[in-house]
């Protein structure tokens, strides 16, 4: 239902371009103005034998860790072609519930999941992720990220390896734009909902001062502390999801 609730509000979504649709439209569903501004490209890997090899083994596998729903996407479907269907003793954990919930679109049915904040260190917290000795478990993720979950349960007792399985770019060419628009009196707000995407934000726009004069608005308090390290203005959601970066983004029409 439309509202005015961001009603003249302009906002940057810096989600890849094919996951940005549905908050750019609840923005505009809520009176406010999206600007699509992706940091972040998901593209396959151009070779893919480190990954076969890390996947030859997983039938005998004790957890199959997905980081994110791309992980899910590039990896899920070559596991099927390999295999023809899911290991029957594998479980299988995820980072966040959307991530699990794109694991049932490839059949997986149970899935453990954090039930606050969606990241390792609340995955970490969970009792099965606790006793993993001498377990076998992969950890599908794009190239690159965080290491805190792999040392973790390497500490813990787990044997574990990375099935890395696409790779992340910034496509973005149009460097001059947020600052042209907020020039105009067009920006007031920026989402960011990756550490990559906001440091890409924050390299591009090191020739203009703009970001000191809007509000960056994330998913994840990690996220937030290079922005306010720098002295950026920055508000966190309460949780996950389109509705909770909405009543984020409604903050700022309240503080007025």
């Amino acid at each position: 239902m439309a509202d005015d609730l961001l009603k003249g509000l302009h906002v940057a979504v810096t989600r890849p371009a094919d996951q940005a649709t549905s908050l750019c439209e609840a923005i505009q569903l809520h009176g406010g103005e999206a600007i699509p501004f992706p940091l972040l490209a998901i593209s396959p890997l151009e070779d893919y034998r480190q990954f076969e090899l890390a996947i030859t083994n997983l039938e005998n596998a004790t957890w199959a860790i997905f980081i994110s729903t791309n992980a899910v996407d590039n990896a899920m479907p070559k596991i099927l072609q390999k295999f023809g269907k899911l290991p029957k003793n594998l479980k299988f954990a995820a980072i966040g519930h959307q991530t699990a919930k794109q694991l049932s679109l490839y059949g997986v049915k149970q899935v453990l999941t954090p039930q606050t904040r969606f990241d390792s260190e609340s995955l970490l917290v969970l009792t099965e992720m606790h006793d993993v000795t001498n377990a076998s478990i992969i950890i599908f993720r794009g190239l690159g990220g965080r290491d805190v979950l792999a040392e973790t349960l390497k500490s813990r007792g787990g044997n574990v390896i990375f099935a890395e399985c696409y790779r992340r770019t910034n496509p973005q060419q149009d460097v001059a734009l947020l600052s042209q628009q907020w020039q105009k009196n067009q920006l007031d707000a920026v989402v960011i909902t990756s550490s990559e995407a906001m440091r890409n934000l924050i390299n591009l726009s090191s020739e203009s001062d703009y970001l000191q004069h809007v509000t960056l608005c994330v998913n994840h308090a990690r996220i937030a502390e290079l922005p306010l390290q720098l002295g950026l203005k920055v508000l966190v959601t309460e949780g996950p999801g389109d509705d909770a970066m909405i009543n984020c983004l409604s903050q700022l029409l309240t503080n007025r």
